[in-house]
């Protein structure tokens, strides 16, 4: 008997919601368009559930495959699937938005029924990205949800909003484009637009460069690498606390790594190494140096949020198992520490309507219960151990260590550094005397604040002491993919010979004089 489609549900029923929303509620009626996203945020949930209940964490390849023909003229189709890494980001993906319903409830009083809708809508396009196998529907619903968020950042931010809406779209869309040539160059070869054919193709050495590059262009601004990542720190101060909890939960640039980079042109992959671990550790040194100069709490976690990808990007090209896994985890479980720490700063701008760290101070005294949860975000952030930033941070640098014990050393550093600007940050808000009379004037978490940091206290705390749901799942998938970077995908007359060389020995470029184990 065939299993429902989840997957459809999954992408499909937030949507409708959205539709819903749009077509049932107005101006007039804000409370309609709450509750219709509530209910809408809770089903897309819902729908995950069965997919985690029924995923087989033995097996390396994808499942709950959907497949209809969509365009046979063009060859494709309407091609579903996941594997362990997709799981998690569909779970993620719909928990964040269920949690921004939840914080958006009394935060958003001007065009409810439009900032609710474009949420459920950019939800069900994230679920279509990290679920497409066929690389077309991968690219529509990767270049769809630039839409509501483009409107989110430029209706609902700040003073600058719409500079800041510009600036996140064409960094967006320029590189997207890239994208979409390396595409059209791969269905040239293939006649397919199925991502599996593409991984299995064989590709000349230069081609597979330039595919790298292009794929590069699209997926690094997402991450946000250095130094492409100059539009993170604008988006984040202008945009609302919704869509600053969606950036910085959306792993589609790390996904997009994962799935199309690394399998599809893995010779380049190593080509490149050097110069993405090279990225990767100046991304961690220089974001956090510069998040302990910040005065504005936003960008504070702005820059936290790209040193952080940093130890992502990092982990991924190490090419061990160790420091992919661990990368995959913090991919997952910073999008809730991150999440967490927006919406704490979001709750403190509701109240106080300015995030800048000395307009605060002595907050502990009136907010104990609020003091209490950030306390436990902020030492997820700096990864303690017994939080779930400590578990992919941890693996990552131990794969890192093994790859090379100095680029492990230099990995090690976020911990000193995060912990340096999180609890400045921390100390100047909550602790010391009050920044003015309105702080003592306060209050406390309502029923529903707490509830919603709570339900992201548990996972922080479950994913810390217990993260075998996450690895047990990830595991198969992330040995797939390394022996499908192991395998040479060049001619046999190919003049990359030292690249193909270490490649079919199972090994990666050298960097410092060691190797890369798998």
């Amino acid at each position: 008997m065939q299993s429902p489609p989840y997957l459809s549900l999954a992408i499909w029923v937030p949507i409708l919601f959205g539709c819903a929303i749009l077509g049932l509620s107005s101006d007039r009626t804000p409370q309609r368009a709450r509750w219709l996203a509530l209910v809408g945020a809770t089903v897309g949930l819902l729908l995950t559930f069965p997919l985690i209940a029924h995923f087989d964490n033995h097996a390396g390849q994808m499942q709950f495959v959907e497949q209809l023909a969509w365009l046979p003229a063009l060859d494709i189709s309407y091609h579903l699937g996941i594997d362990g890494v997709s799981l998690w980001l569909t779970v993620l993906t719909a928990f964040t938005t269920l949690i921004i319903v939840i914080a958006s409830w009394t935060a958003i009083t001007v065009r409810v029924a439009h900032y609710l809708a474009s949420f459920m809508f950019l939800s069900g396009l994230m679920v279509g990205a990290f679920t497409s196998l066929d690389g077309m529907l991968f690219f529509v619903f990767f270049e769809a949800t630039l839409i509501p968020m483009y409107l989110l950042i430029g209706v609902w931010g700040g003073a600058q909003r719409v500079l800041a809406a510009l600036k996140f779209f064409f960094f967006a869309f320029i590189g997207s484009l890239a994208m979409l040539v390396a595409m059209l160059y791969l269905h040239w070869q293939s006649h397919t637009f199925d991502m599996a054919t593409w991984q299995t193709m064989q590709l000349g050495f230069t081609p597979q460069l330039l595919i790298f590059l292009a794929f590069f262009a699209a997926f690094a601004v997402k991450v946000p690498m250095w130094p492409i990542h100059t539009w993170l720190p604008q988006v984040h101060l202008e945009a609302p606390t919704g869509a600053s909890v969606v950036l910085a939960m959306l792993k589609l640039g790390a996904y997009g790594f994962l799935r199309f980079s690394l399998p599809i042109t893995p010779d380049a992959s190593h080509f490149f190494a050097p110069a993405m671990i090279t990225l990767s550790l100046v991304a961690v040194i220089y974001a956090s140096l510069v998040a302990l100069a910040q005065t504005d709490m936003n960008k504070v976690l702005a820059y936290s949020s790209i040193a952080h990808m940093g130890l992502v990007t990092l982990g991924l090209f190490l090419f061990n198992r160790i420091a992919m896994e661990g990368a995959i985890v913090q991919m997952i479980s910073y999008g809730f520490v991150a999440g967490a720490m927006f919406l704490s700063v979001g709750l403190l701008y509701e109240r106080m309507q300015t995030r800048r760290i000395d307009a605060y101070g002595g907050i502990v005294n009136a907010m104990p219960k609020f003091a209490v949860f950030v306390m436990l975000f902020s030492m997820a952030n700096v990864g303690l151990p017994g939080t779930s930033g400590f578990v992919g941070e941890f693996m990552v640098i131990m794969g890192a260590i093994k790859f090379n014990f100095w680029i492990g050393a230099i990995a090690g550093l976020t911990l000193v550094l995060s912990a340096s600007y999180t609890l400045w940050m921390y100390k100047r808000t909550i602790y010391g005397p009050l920044g003015n009379n309105q702080v003592g004037k306060l209050v406390d978490l309502n029923k529903r604040e707490f509830a919603m940091l709570g339900a992201l206290a548990v996972l922080v705390l479950a994913i810390g002491i217990y993260p075998r749901p996450l690895t047990d799942a990830i595991d198969a998938s992330s040995t797939t993919l390394l022996g499908q970077i192991a395998e040479t995908k060049q001619p046999s007359d190919d003049g990359g010979a030292s690249a193909r060389s270490a490649i079919v020995q199972n090994r990666s470029p050298k960097i410092g004089g060691s190797q890369a184990p798998t």
